[in-house]
């Protein structure tokens, strides 16, 4: 297997096994790529910041300090590290897991849609 994406996939469906609330699911990372088209509007796929940060590297970064993009307080000072299980829970509701986030999203709601999502965002380098 040498296409990266596809080891990034594998990887995370290896790091979500656990996490979806569908369990033995296989998240399928081009699914979540369809999943992010929603997400493009104000996210690049890599370190490019736009209405929101770039999210190229999400996984294992720190909250808040992708350099040049203006976070809330509350980001800043969430003190979080992107992983798979904390990456699901904001898609869910940002607000719960970040309250007083700036980003204006709802929630994704669909639990195979985001474990795509995190699935396709862990191939994001």
């Amino acid at each position: 297997m040498k296409d990266p994406r596809k080891i990034g996939a594998l990887i995370a469906m290896l790091v979500l096994a656990g996490t979806t609330a569908n369990p033995g699911y296989a998240q399928d990372a081009e699914h979540g790529k369809t999943v992010f088209k929603a997400c493009a509007a104000c996210h690049a796929t890599d370190h490019a910041n736009r209405v929101g940060p770039g999210l190229g590297g999400i996984i294992g970064r720190t909250a808040g300090t992708v350099p040049g993009f203006r976070y809330s307080d509350a980001m800043k000072k969430s003190g979080i590290v992107w992983d798979a299980k904390i990456v699901d829970a904001y898609l869910e509701s940002p607000q719960k897991v970040v309250p007083g986030n700036r980003m204006p999203y709802a929630g994704l709601k669909n639990p195979t849609d985001r474990a795509d999502l995190v699935g396709y965002l862990a191939t994001l380098k």
